[in-house]
């Protein structure tokens, strides 16, 4: 399935059609700066099996938001990366990462995941989210 034939009008439909899989927007974050290949994925998301691991990297791959590269080597050697069209999804992650960043400390808990905050650079608090703001009051 292509991107333009989703069936959608809704453009919160269409979104949730390309990353409201079980593991996708997972996957999509932790490809976001880097290539990975499948075991490095299965370390980084542990509850998903497999066989979903699969699933949703070739539903990914179908609707366009990343690339699968295999190499003609023994082993096997397959990895993934972001496409253009899978980099313009980055604004929505970081935006749900701070969501559930806020959510977390609402709940009196902190973050602590091993998803990391990619809107750090050398270590610098993400002044947008939650857990950024909290680092930077420590800083302060």
């Amino acid at each position: 399935m292509q991107n333009r034939d989703l069936p959608y009008d809704c453009p919160v439909d269409a979104t949730l059609a390309l990353i409201g899989g079980k593991y996708k927007a997972l996957i999509l974050w932790h490809l976001i700066d880097r290539t990975l290949r499948f075991g490095e994925l299965r370390r980084l998301i542990p509850q998903a099996t497999p066989k979903m691991l699969t699933q949703q990297l070739r539903e990914l791959e179908q609707h366009r938001l990343i690339d699968r590269t295999v190499y003609p080597v023994v082993p096997p050697k397959v990895e993934y990366t972001l496409t253009e069209f899978g980099k313009s999804i980055r604004p929505i992650l970081f935006v749900m990462y701070d969501w559930g960043a806020d959510y977390i400390h609402q709940q009196g808990r902190e973050v602590n995941c091993s998803m990391g905050n990619p809107h750090l650079e050398a270590d610098a608090p993400c002044v947008g989210c939650h857990a950024g703001k909290a680092a930077a009051e420590k800083q302060a």
